[in-house]
């Protein structure tokens, strides 16, 4: 397989504190890869950086052979790379069909004109990614009357209807049960399966990562300590001392 995305000795400081500090990382096309380490290890920033949220201070990215350091998010989205983040980011105003139809028509250089309706093609599109992540039932409920886990699924397919190339999802079952942790994760597994998704997450439960992930990068104090399969890091001595704990 060869590399989709391709970071070398990317760095981020603020003030005097390197959030980011020489990331090397190599991620191949229709790859699942977790992305872990404790609270402010640097892995908001990372996904910041790679999407074009915030400008990098050293170092190269390169998506699909193109450099894409410095770029604005909405030229890195077109170019196929999306995300998702901690809090769910979604139109709150418009109902879960529309949200579903806004990434369709950006898509294709449009806007959603609620004055007008939207092209049949769109309205099939977001109907049937609705269905994919467990929504069907509720196309004509406004975003803001559902729960939690359903703003996840929802931005999760608001994503997904883009077909991007590579899925960066920031801590996707934050503030979920297990049950429902466990249910979203098998919904993102089988979509980035079924339709050629290259991934790229970080989490903090492990067995969400363990279960998924092929391999695992582990982020401590900005920079990268280790690689590798999850059995792997599991027996990896520094991940057990600073990450998952002795034994």
């Amino acid at each position: 397989m060869r590399p989709l995305l391709e970071v070398r000795g990317l760095g981020k400081a603020f003030g005097g504190i390197r959030a980011v500090d020489d990331v090397d990382l190599v991620h191949e096309e229709g790859a699942i890869r977790a992305l872990i380490g404790p609270n402010g290890a640097g892995k908001t920033t990372l996904f910041n950086l790679l999407t074009g949220h915030l400008r990098a201070d050293a170092g190269s990215i390169r998506f699909d052979g193109t450099g894409i350091r410095g770029q604005p998010p909405h030229e890195i989205w077109h170019r196929g790379l999306a995300r998702t983040f901690q809090i769910p980011a979604v139109f709150r105003n418009l109902t879960v069909l529309e949200n579903l139809q806004v990434p369709l028509l950006s898509r294709g250089g449009r806007t959603l004109d609620l004055l007008r309706p939207p092209p049949p093609v769109t309205c099939e599109g977001a109907r049937e990614m609705l269905a994919r992540v467990g929504l069907a039932d509720q196309a004509a409920r406004p975003a803001s009357l559902l729960p939690y886990g359903d703003l996840k699924r929802l931005e999760l397919g608001m994503v997904l209807v883009s077909r991007p190339r590579l899925l960066l999802l920031d801590e996707p079952t934050s503030g979920m049960a297990p049950p429902e942790r466990r249910d979203l994760m098998d919904v993102i597994e089988r979509m980035v399966r079924t339709l050629g998704i290259t991934l790229l997450f970080t989490e903090h439960d492990m067995d969400v990562v363990f279960a998924i992930a092929e391999r695992i990068s582990v982020l401590h104090q900005g920079r990268i300590i280790a690689e590798g399969t999850p059995k792997e890091i599991r027996g990896h001595p520094a991940v057990q001392a600073i990450y998952l704990g002795e034994g």
